[in-house]
């Protein structure tokens, strides 16, 4: 599903050929609200004409019926030098697409669970070589599906935190894996937790269990069900982080929302990300043309870290540049540079399978970010980050001393959408090549 376009490889391994000079301004002080503050595009090498030739290409897919609306945002520990919207929050509405609408980003999630995770270890409260079974009991007799038989063998290695942030743990996730014997079981396992079903198209005794279903719940039932593959052989999208995120609670003591707010959000001062919106916001959601999309005001019992988070792209911003600046932004340090260094190493080593990777045989993946090649060798700089089924996506490129932040929300509709999170990273590239 997020599988890059051959044309988005070619030009992500085109790339920046060489780190670009930025000289704009960014206020990470906590008393500007917007926590914003943009300058001319020229400081990133982006002119005018690069410009309109992005933005028309957005609003093509406004006109088109693709989407509502969508905001592109490019910056650095400087400054914002590259931030546009088009369209509206929703396809009735005429409130503008702003830096302060709130989008479901789902999988951008998973970083932000990755990066609370390391705090856990440089605190002392886990390590990434604990078996998940010493959180969350069920995984203690692990077993593996033996072919596609369904069929299963006892595993002969543990479970480990690693695995859960390297996606090498076996655990899969029903839409990723149809056409493995797992895929039924989870169907039969637990509600579909991912986007949400239609009230109006399922029983009330199936929304009681979807509403009512916690991350410990979600991740003891995983636990009890067999994984696709010895932990640590393969690589394989699915619930890792959801369980993950129940580790995190069991290791801190602390509901998963209230270690992010203490950890993350209060510390770079992410007022508007949560895992539900007050209703007194609501009038900031954005909302796909197609859908529907998860219920973000009504709180249930999930708190998934694998998917479950709101945000605006103020917010997200500032989390991207704390990435971006090794760890920290401004007074408030979230990780040390060695343990974000560590994320961003490797892991997809000769040994791994690659069959299930996203990117085939581009790129790599760390401790919860893609790594993705910026110039023609394989083995060169890398940007990180990752994006959400909701057609969001975020990077951070070191070594061109930038990151962006792509919001939208669009599920179903029409294919051959005009303007994605792709062709979005694509033209910044290609823009600040020219």
């Amino acid at each position: 599903m997020f599988r890059l376009t051959p044309i988005f490889v070619a030009a992500l391994l085109a790339g920046c050929t060489s780190p670009t000079t930025f000289d704009i301004s960014f206020s990470t002080q906590r008393d500007d609200q917007s926590g914003l503050r943009q300058v001319h595009s020229l400081n990133f090498g982006i002119d005018q004409a690069e410009i309109d030739n992005i933005k028309r290409r957005m609003q093509r897919a406004v006109d088109d019926g693709h989407i509502a609306g969508a905001l592109l945002l490019v910056g650095n520990n400087d400054g914002i030098g590259l931030l546009e919207t088009v369209g509206t929050q929703t396809n009735a509405g005429i409130t503008p697409v702003n830096q302060d609408t709130l989008f479901r980003i789902y999988s951008m999630t998973k970083p932000v669970i990755s990066v609370a995770t390391m705090t856990l270890a440089e605190d002392g409260l886990l390590s990434l070589d604990d078996p998940v079974s010493d959180y969350i009991p069920s995984f203690a007799n692990l077993q593996v599906v033996a072919g596609s038989t369904g069929d299963t063998r006892p595993a002969s290695n543990p479970m480990t935190i690693e695995h859960l942030l390297t996606h090498q743990s076996g655990i899969v996730q029903q839409p990723f894996a149809m056409n493995t014997p797992l895929g039924p079981l989870y169907g039969d396992s637990f509600p579909d937790v991912l986007t949400g079903p239609d009230p109006a198209a399922v029983s009330a005794n199936f929304m009681d269990e979807f509403n009512s279903i916690t991350a410990q719940e979600l991740a003891s039932r995983i636990g009890k069900l067999p994984v696709l593959f010895e932990p640590g052989t393969a690589w394989h999208y699915g619930h890792s982080t959801d369980v993950l995120g129940a580790v995190l609670e069991v290791a801190s003591g602390q509901a998963l929302d209230d270690l992010l707010q203490e950890r993350i959000f209060d510390p770079l001062g992410m007022e508007d990300t949560s895992f539900w919106i007050p209703v007194q916001k609501a009038y900031r959601i954005a909302e796909p043309i197609y859908g529907p999309m998860t219920d973000n005001i009504q709180p249930r019992g999930l708190l998934a870290g694998g998917h479950g988070l709101n945000s605006s792209a103020a917010d997200y911003a500032k989390f991207a540049l704390m990435l971006l600046n090794s760890g920290r932004l401004g007074e408030s340090r979230i990780l040390t540079e060695s343990s974000l260094n560590l994320m961003r190493e490797k892991t997809l080593t000769d040994d791994i399978s690659r069959q299930y990777f996203f990117y085939g045989d581009v790129g790599d993946w760390g401790l919860g970010f893609h790594l993705q090649p910026t110039t023609d060798d394989p083995d060169g700089p890398h940007n990180f980050g990752w994006r959400g089924i909701g057609g969001t996506i975020f990077i951070v490129d070191e070594e061109n001393d930038f990151y962006l932040v792509y919001m939208v929300q669009k599920w179903g509709g029409p294919t051959n959408t005009p303007f994605t999170a792709d062709i979005a990273t694509q033209m910044v590239y290609e823009a600040m090549r020219d």
